[in-house]
């Protein structure tokens, strides 16, 4: 099942951008008040979300003031935002849209789309909204949401610290992390008061991770050993006073959050879906349609997925029987590969360094091969790493993002090694793909010759569509030619994302249980039941977010379909491609329109 025109969100007027008259003499005034528009909601927004300036690699010179300064998870940081998302989109409702430029106007429909989705997902009262990013989750906290997660994370690996003033930023960062931990868990009040409770694995899972970070000797957490190795050599004794506010600080707002955590597991159910909530299928209809700027309903999602891993299946049956697996499902011949002692890790230090080198090896490779995908390249600046110890638990398997803007800190390939059976060596490669080159790391550079905003603001189903683009774009030049057990690895990675239409949709729209979903899974896909049971927690916790993959990967086929028929011999792959990343992270409609320019530039 495709998605239609019927079925894409509808712009704020985007059509006329993208069929301006070619003589149509443009205001440049109407432009200037765009662009000061833009740039004053960037810093605002900047303002608001500190980390972001961090992990751009902005906190510094006119913005060094963020580098000491965390966003507010209370209910009035919450409301905060909310507000500056209401004043922009009637700063926004003040412009003359039909006399912008259609690069302009692509910028202001892209804040204009965000901030929409944003704000009515905080008409709801509860949860986390996600604005400009993916992460949208009807709870505050839980086992892949909250500060305990994302704040060591950043500390550790995005706060760059080359003099005292950034150690003193750390250190004030610490103060307001036990300050960030104590409003979230105000929010957690607020929730349960509304009946809004995670499901008890979820919160089994939370529990058991954040006592994990509140455990042990203080002084060798990370926090604390991070600043302290930073900053050997400098004045200040930068560990110690870490250490000091970890213990006074940090450990009690953990312990309070630990103990709101337990009295929501006291009341908690098995229901996994969030349709157990007095506004759940509404919920749920705002979180799909945000995850894949589309309004189709839970039941079209649920049979587009059915469809297209039949079609994906019927390819892998071809060459598993050439490998000699004949019997069987396609799920179950899978499973039987997956045991092949030929393709797995041994679950040592040893076999991890392998997987690690893998990656690091085939991301060299299709690097050398961007040149035949794309005419406008960019440095594709991306490592890989490990996922944090207190993180591998109840995260996904692995997920990936550019860098820093002056390239100071790399784009990341995140892998989670909890255990080295999550991987086969022929499903790594299609892994690296997605998550660096030509995926999401290679692709946000794109954004960082763009006004600052479009650095900020990224929808889930061009992030994501994209990434499995990416994994197509591998296979269209050749990496598995010689490896047709690879390129099983591939067909299984969209099968994967197929399967995830059917379980998203399943679990919050029809009820499915936990168990009837990890068991669809493991059965149609032929995954290990230990990758599925941490994928399944997580369409839990982020309802919609999973079906943005394969929803906006169809949406770019579909689009390179409708340009090779409109331009015939003047269609260009390359071309194409570029239309495509450098129009920036969009919704699926104006995506749409940006490629019809595309057509219309190609065609004069």
């Amino acid at each position: 099942m495709q998605t239609t025109r019927r079925q894409l969100l509808l712009g704020t007027g985007a059509t006329l951008a993208a069929t301006a008259l070619p003589g149509q003499v443009l205001a440049a005034s109407a432009d200037d008040q765009a662009e000061a528009l833009i740039d004053s909601t960037a810093e605002t927004l900047l303002t608001l979300s500190p980390e972001s300036a961090t992990s751009l690699g902005i906190d510094k010179d006119k913005r060094a003031g963020l580098k000491h300064r965390l966003a507010d998870r209370s209910p009035t940081g919450q409301h905060r935002m909310a507000e500056h998302l209401q004043r922009t989109l009637t700063d926004i409702a003040g412009l003359d849209m039909n006399a912008l430029s259609p690069a302009m106007r692509v910028h202001v429909d892209v804040i204009q789309g965000s901030y929409a989705n944003s704000l009515k997902g905080f008409g709801f009262g509860f949860g986390d909204v996600s604005v400009g990013g993916w992460r949208n989750s009807p709870y505050a906290v839980a086992q892949n949401v909250g500060a305990f997660i994302d704040i060591p994370r950043m500390l550790e690996n995005e706060h760059q610290i080359e003099a005292t003033s950034d150690a003193e930023a750390y250190v004030d960062r610490l103060q307001s992390y036990a300050i960030q931990l104590d409003g979230e868990t105000e929010r957690l009040k607020s929730a349960a008061g509304k009946g809004v409770i995670a499901p008890d694995f979820l919160l089994d899972k939370a529990l058991k991770q954040i006592k994990l970070a509140r455990g042990g000797n203080t002084a060798g957490w990370s926090l604390v050993t991070s600043l302290a190795n930073r900053t050997a050599g400098m004045e200040g004794d930068f560990g110690q006073r870490a250490w000091e506010i970890c213990n006074k600080r940090i450990v009690p707002a953990l312990d309070r959050q630990i103990a709101e955590l337990e009295r929501h597991r006291a009341r908690a159910t098995p229901d996994a879906g969030v349709w157990k909530f007095k506004d759940g299928d509404a919920y749920y209809a705002w979180a799909l349609s945000a995850g894949t700027t589309t309004t189709m309903t839970p039941n079209e999602v649920h049979q587009m997925g059915l469809e297209q891993l039949r079609a994906i299946q019927a390819e892998m049956d071809a060459i598993l029987k050439k490998e000699g697996y004949s019997q069987g499902s396609v799920g179950a011949r899978m499973t039987a590969l997956a045991k092949d002692p030929r393709y797995s890790f041994p679950d040592t230090d040893e076999g991890r360094k392998q997987i690690i080198k893998l990656l690091e090896t085939r991301i060299a490779d299709i690097r050398g091969k961007m040149p035949q995908a794309l005419h406008t390249l960019v440095k594709g600046n991306v490592e890989v790493k490990r996922l944090p110890l207190a993180e591998e638990p109840g995260a996904p398997g692995a997920y990936g993002g550019p860098g820093t803007i002056d390239g100071k800190v790399p784009g990341r390939l995140w892998i989670n090694l909890r255990s080295t059976g999550l991987w086969t060596r022929y499903s790594l490669p299609d892994l690296a793909y997605h998550e660096s080159i030509p995926g999401h790391a290679w692709q946000g550079e794109y954004t960082f010759s763009m006004p600052l905003i479009r650095s900020l603001l990224q929808f889930n189903a061009y992030s994501e569509g994209w990434a499995l683009y990416a994994e197509q774009l591998a296979d269209e030049l050749g990496v598995y030619a010689g490896n047709p057990v690879e390129k099983l690895g591939y067909l299984q990675s969209l099968g994967f994302r197929c399967c995830r239409l059917v379980v998203d949709t399943g679990l919050h729209a029809k009820r499915w249980t936990r168990e009837q979903a990890i068991r669809w899974f493991v059965e149609a896909n032929g995954s290990s039941e230990d990758e599925v049971q941490g994928e399944v927690d997580r369409y839990c916790s982020w309802p919609g977010q999973a079906c943005g993959y394969k929803v906006g990967h169809s949406e770019i086929n579909r689009l390179r379909d409708h340009a090779k028929t409109a331009l015939g011999t003047r269609y260009d792959f390359r071309a194409f491609n570029d239309a495509v990343v450098l129009g920036g992270n969009v919704p699926m409609t104006v995506l749409g329109h940006i490629v019809a320019r595309h057509v219309s530039t190609r065609r004069a």
